[in-house]
C-alpha cells in the first residue's frame, strides 16, 4: 500500500534545478489574482504526457508516455501506454488503479492522506495550488515562466514530499511541468504536451468500473 501511495504522489514532476534566471515575483498580489482567474476558467484539460522517473539508486531514467484528462471537480485520468499499460483514475473521493494484473477501487473517505493526495493532484494539474494549506508556496519568475516552489507543512505530506515545483507558462498561466522531490531522493518529471483546455470530455472517461 505504501508503494502505491508513493506512486500516486509521483505522478507529477519538474526538474527545477534545470531552470535558470528566476527571481522572486515582482507583484505577488497581481499574480495571485491572475492565477486564480485562470484556474477558475479551466474546466477541462486533455493532453499527452511524458514522464521521466529518476531513481537515486540508478543512473538511467525510466521514461513512460500516455494520455491525461482532467475535469472539474477533482476528476483525473492518467493512462500510461508505454513501456507498459497502467491506469489511474481519481473521481472525487475514489481511486481506480488498473494494470495487467489488478483492477481495484479505493475510497479516500475517512483517510486524510488519500484525501490530501487527491486534492494536490487536482490542484497541481489545474494550477489551483495557492489555496492549498498543506503547502507553503514561494513564487519566482523569469521572462517566460513562473516557478511555484511548494514546501509541505502538513505531517502527511512531509512524510512523502520534500517539495513540489510547478513550471507555469506566462502566456496562458497553464502548468507545463509539475515535480515531486521525494524524501527518498527520487524525482519524477511529467511534461504535458499537445494540451487542450475546456474541451468536451465525457464523464465516462472517469468511470471507476
Amino acid at each position: 500500500m505504501r508503494k502505491w501511495i508513493l506512486w500516486c504522489c509521483c505522478l507529477l514532476a519538474l526538474n527545477a534545478s534545470a531552470q535558470t534566471g528566476f527571481k522572486p515575483v515582482g507583484n505577488m498580489e497581481q499574480f495571485r489574482q491572475q492565477f486564480a482567474k485562470a484556474a477558475q476558467q479551466t474546466n477541462t484539460i486533455k493532453s499527452d504526457f511524458v514522464q521521466e522517473k529518476h531513481l537515486s539508486m540508478l543512473s538511467d531514467k525510466i521514461v513512460s508516455k500516455g494520455k491525461f484528462w482532467f475535469k472539474k471537480e477533482n476528476k483525473v485520468r492518467m493512462e500510461y501506454s508505454s513501456p507498459s499499460y497502467y491506469l489511474m483514475v481519481i473521481n472525487g473521493r475514489n481511486f481506480r488503479i488498473k494494470d495487467a494484473r489488478t483492477d481495484k477501487n479505493i475510497s479516500t473517505s475517512g483517510n486524510k492522506l488519500f484525501e490530501q493526495i487527491s486534492k494536490i493532484t487536482a490542484d497541481c494539474v489545474q494550477g489551483n495550488v495557492l489555496g492549498n494549506t498543506d503547502f507553503s508556496t514561494k513564487v519566482q519568475e523569469n521572462p517566460q515562466y513562473y516557478l511555484l516552489q511548494m514546501t509541505p507543512v502538513s505531517k502527511g505530506m512531509k512524510d512523502f514530499f520534500a517539495s513540489i515545483d510547478l513550471l507555469v507558462d506566462k502566456k496562458d498561466l497553464s502548468v507545463l511541468k509539475i515535480t515531486m522531490h521525494e524524501r527518498s531522493g527520487d524525482d519524477t518529471i511529467i511534461s504535458f504536451n499537445q494540451k487542450e483546455t475546456n474541451v468536451s470530455i465525457p464523464d465516462e472517461i472517469f468511470a471507476l468500473k
